[in-house]
């Protein structure tokens, strides 16, 4: 299976991370990489560079105002007396439509919807080149690979058209599927992460182009908390184009697979010609967020379910951290989509 991946994922390197009040190590570090290439390697994975598809893909989805914003915050940021070396806001706007104020302060508040997606230096390079990696496996997909596997890194599935959230700065799960969509096709995306992929949702709630579908801890007490729930099914002509999955902390592989059968139903009903699966591996018994107990082998048997469909599929990684077992988490999902497609 063909990999991508750019070096320049690498510069974002966040430190802050505050939960419960209490700050400590950011968990989506660029360690991630090491763990997440040696386990698509063991899978037989081939890496390649993305090629630059330049801001009009991302565009398509983010506002230029939002993407301005990313670009440009961290030296506005630390020009500020006393600023930190992370933009982290202080303050959040009580509604979308409030006045966009001038302050980088102000900014960072209506931009980033909690302090778990602090901008560093390196972050607007390494967002653009996670985006660019989602793009490239499209591309070799729409040149008739049957799957490829984007090593995206920051992730993106909680990153709205103009809100950064939850380790996510460009939502690439999102950018693959509207590349797939321009280029013709009939995509559907499945949402695997342990959280609820609340941007994927945003960008597409009122559109009947993309279907999108979640499996995730119920958010009634797991983050992202506001979104995710089964009555979300889309507005006006995206109602009934969005189907949410929540299950109860704990859930293990019996009770994912039940779940994702239902989910792939849905994707038949949609008649979709092409998957894109936003791979979180961080519903793993041993994953730090202990959300669900999803077992190694049940990510092979994950992938092989989702391979039963029989359509191409563009594999981009989403959440997944740092412990012992997540390279050999995604070797178990890769070997598995490959032994069920073969």
């Amino acid at each position: 299976m063909k990999a991508i991946f750019d070096e320049r994922q690498r510069v974002h390197d966040p430190k802050h991370f505050m939960a419960n009040g209490r700050l400590s190590p950011n968990p989506e570090q660029p360690q991630r990489i090491e763990e997440l290439r040696r386990g698509a390697s063991a899978a037989g994975c081939e890496f390649a560079a993305p090629t630059d598809h330049g801001l009009g893909p991302i565009a398509e989805l983010h506002s230029p105002e939002y993407l301005t914003f990313l670009e440009t915050i961290h030296a506005r940021w630390i020009r500020t007396e006393g600023a930190s070396d992370e933009v982290i806001p202080n303050i959040h706007p009580d509604r979308r439509t409030a006045s966009y104020p001038k302050s980088a302060s102000g900014q960072a508040g209506f931009h980033q919807a909690d302090t778990s997606c602090p901008i560093t230096a390196g972050t607007w390079q390494s967002a653009y080149w996670s985006a660019q990696s989602a793009l490239s496996a499209t591309d070799a997909v729409l040149d008739g690979a049957p799957a490829a596997y984007a090593l995206c890194r920051p992730p993106g599935h909680h990153a709205f058209g103009d809100l950064a959230g939850g380790f996510c700065f460009l939502n690439n799960s999102a950018i693959a599927a509207q590349a797939l969509l321009r280029a013709g096709r009939r995509p559907a995306i499945v949402d695997v992460d342990v959280h609820h992929g609340n941007g994927t949702q945003g960008i597409f709630y009122q559109r009947r182009d993309v279907l999108t579908v979640s499996i995730h801890a119920d958010p009634a007490r797991f983050y992202p908390f506001f979104w995710g729930h089964t009555e979300e099914r889309g507005e006006g002509e995206g109602l009934g184009y969005n189907l949410n999955l929540p299950l109860p902390r704990g859930t293990n592989d019996a009770e994912f697979l039940a779940a994702l059968e239902i989910a792939l139903a849905r994707v038949r009903s949609f008649g979709a010609d092409v998957l894109v699966v936003a791979l979180g591996l961080d519903a793993h018994e041993n994953d730090p967020f202990h959300g669900f107990k999803v077992t190694t082998p049940g990510f092979g048997r994950i992938a092989a379910a989702i391979a039963g469909l029989a359509l191409p599929v563009v594999i981009v990684q989403e959440g997944g951290y740092l412990s012992s077992d997540l390279g050999d988490n995604l070797t178990s999902f890769l070997k598995g989509y490959q032994a069920a497609s073969a």
